[in-house]
């Protein structure tokens, strides 16, 4: 059994430990409900928005919105990774760069596939064998839409000059503060709404003329896309951290409470020894 001194230093360690999950999950509970409340309020919007594209583009002919919609050969794709810049969240940013790392290796097997990070964590451990084109992990730093309309308007031009066929977002959808789903979209080309037969085509009257609001609204509606899907994953990030700080503070006080039971066997058995050491010794000096 462990020396009562050895047990004391750990339960001190294991406390410590425990007050520093409990001080980080109150922090990333309080960071949530803002990041929460700024999704929610912009999901509908981008939601409606990506819906109208959608339809739209089935109106867009080839002189108007052809470089954002037509489809080319996918020979070279672009993955765009979205994690966080810290971890302690859990899964949180694995389950992103093993999903990303999956698509390379078997949905675009054979072809050429770059990278674009969004957070430290896809940069360092994707950064370590594969090609990241750039980093953009300091939008964190403040993250509002322009800085992320200045990603999407780099993202559009890597298509728009063909260096890329086809470019995917890989991020955490926020669905409650402990579930975070990973999610694929498309952001170019543009996919066309799926339409049956039971619904008609989307009749559009353009006013001024077709091509200035193909100018304008194409362009906004990928930057709004973009956007939501970061502040989609930095609520995921704040989700996921105050969950995994949860558990380790259960852990830590389980951990602990166990310690100091182990505590109190060996100060007992300790206590006990001594006591048998005097009445043997009191024994002996009777006889």
């Amino acid at each position: 059994m462990a020396n009562l001194k050895e047990i004391r230093n750990r339960i001190v360690s294991v406390s410590s430990t425990m007050q520093i999950t409990s001080a980080m999950k109150m922090v990333s509970a309080a960071k949530l409900k803002k990041a929460q409340d700024a999704i929610t309020a912009m999901r509908p919007y981008a939601d409606k928005l990506g819906e109208l594209l959608q339809n739209f583009s089935g109106s867009i002919d080839g002189e108007t919105g052809s470089k954002y919609t037509a489809k080319r050969e996918v020979k070279n794709v672009l993955i765009v990774a979205i994690t966080s810049n810290r971890g302690l969240c859990g899964a949180f940013n694995s389950n992103i760069i093993k999903h990303c790392l999956s698509m390379q290796k078997d949905q675009y097997a054979g072809q050429k596939v770059d990278f674009i990070t969004i957070g430290k964590k896809a940069n360092d451990l994707i950064g370590k064998r594969h090609n990241v084109v750039a980093d953009h992990s300091k939008i964190y730093d403040e993250l509002s839409f322009d800085n992320a309309a200045e990603i999407a308007e780099e993202l559009m031009q890597l298509y728009t000059d063909e260096s890329y066929d086809k470019i995917e977002v890989v991020y955490n959808k926020f669905k409650n503060a402990a579930t975070q789903i990973v999610t694929t979209e498309q952001f170019l080309p543009i996919v066309p709404m799926e339409k049956d037969s039971n619904t008609s085509a989307a009749d559009y009257i353009f006013e001024p003329a077709k091509a200035a609001i193909v100018e304008q609204l194409i362009p906004k509606s990928l930057k709004t896309q973009l956007y939501k899907s970061i502040r989609d994953s930095f609520a995921s990030e704040h989700g996921a951290r105050m969950t995994a700080m949860h558990k380790a503070t259960d852990n830590a006080t389980e951990l602990r409470d166990q310690l100091k039971l182990t505590y109190n066997q060996a100060r007992q058995a300790a206590i006990t020894n001594e006591i048998l050491e005097i009445v043997g010794g009191a024994e002996a000096l009777k006889n």
